[in-house]
């Protein structure tokens, strides 16, 4: 296993943006350009820091795959442009791909409507062994949908279930559903990455003034910058009410990409870490079996 100086200096940097209680959360107290300890000059050590960290994510999943015992699910949220496509292609480009699996939730579909709102996400909970990936995720349930209350008009609910608990319900139901998995060995991360209106407005004009760039733009993007108050008041009373211990936001700095997919990396390699994995024990009657195997292939050549 990578030495106890990497594991170690990632449990202290996730731990800086971790949020287990969610009660005196408050989004302004985040600032979306910190990059911790670490500035622009130290950048170059901070991408050879990335893939170190790489190459100890990749050894932990493998043993994660061979235990077949938990598996992690890891939530992104944020804001258009914040670099969650980013982030997820960079941090996890060592995995196995057999070993992880990457779902990206757009809007829902007729049959998604049809059923109740966790409905398409549990289809796609990760396996035993394996990391799962939400790119977006039911938490959309108390964002956008929070923001735009037509989103809620067509889910075809009665309407006496529509009410003005309907968000805390929700909440709650997040939480117990959360806490239902963990009690089943699936562990889940969630990450916020906090890019702010200023960047973000810069990285919209990047996509129109490049052409390489120009299909990433969408002009529903737009659309939505202009409700940023209500999305950032969305996130804080979703991080307030459902950061836990068992299931944690990570709350993470977004203008500077270099840095944030640092903490993210650093995220995953201490939840891995944490789970104390190993490759399977193989026991003295197994270890004869595949002596005598190896002896029998030696045998034919």
């Amino acid at each position: 296993m990578k030495s106890t100086d990497l594991l170690e200096r990632a449990h202290r940097l996730a731990g800086h943006y971790c949020v287990t209680d969610g009660k005196k959360f408050r989004l302004k107290d985040v600032d979306a350009g910190d990059t911790a300890w670490l500035d622009e000059e130290q950048k170059p050590q901070a991408k050879e820091a990335l893939q170190e960290g790489i190459e100890a994510l990749a050894e932990l999943q493998e043993m994660l795959y061979a235990q077949d015992q938990w598996s992690v699910l890891l939530i992104f949220q944020a804001m258009d442009a914040a670099g969650k496509d980013g982030a997820i292609k960079h941090v996890m480009s060592g995995v196995n791909p057999q070993g992880c699996q990457v779902y990206s939730f757009k809007s829902p579909t007729s049959e998604d409507l049809d059923h109740d709102y966790l409905w398409r996400c549990m289809k796609c909970l990760p396996e035993r062994g394996r990391i799962g990936i939400f790119n977006r995720s039911y938490y959309e349930e108390t964002l956008a949908v929070r923001v735009h209350p037509e989103y809620l008009a067509g889910q075809k609910l009665p309407e006496k279930l529509i009410t003005k608990h309907i968000w805390d319900d929700r909440f709650d139901d997040i939480c117990n559903f959360e806490k239902y998995l963990a009690h089943n060995g699936v562990i889940v991360r969630k990450f916020f990455l906090h890019v702010s209106k200023k960047e973000q407005l810069r990285r919209f004009v990047s996509r129109l003034d490049e052409p390489e760039k120009n299909w990433k733009f969408s002009n529903a993007d737009a659309r939505e910058r202009e409700l940023w108050g209500d999305y950032m008041d969305a996130y804080e009373a979703t991080i307030c009410h459902t950061a836990t211990k068992g299931s944690p936001w990570y709350v993470i700095p977004a203008d500077n990409k270099w840095f944030t997919r640092i903490v993210v990396a650093a995220a995953v390699i201490d939840t891995l870490a944490s789970l104390d994995l190993h490759f399977p024990n193989v026991d003295a009657a197994r270890q004869k079996e595949l002596a005598e195997v190896r002896n029998t292939l030696l045998g034919t050549q």
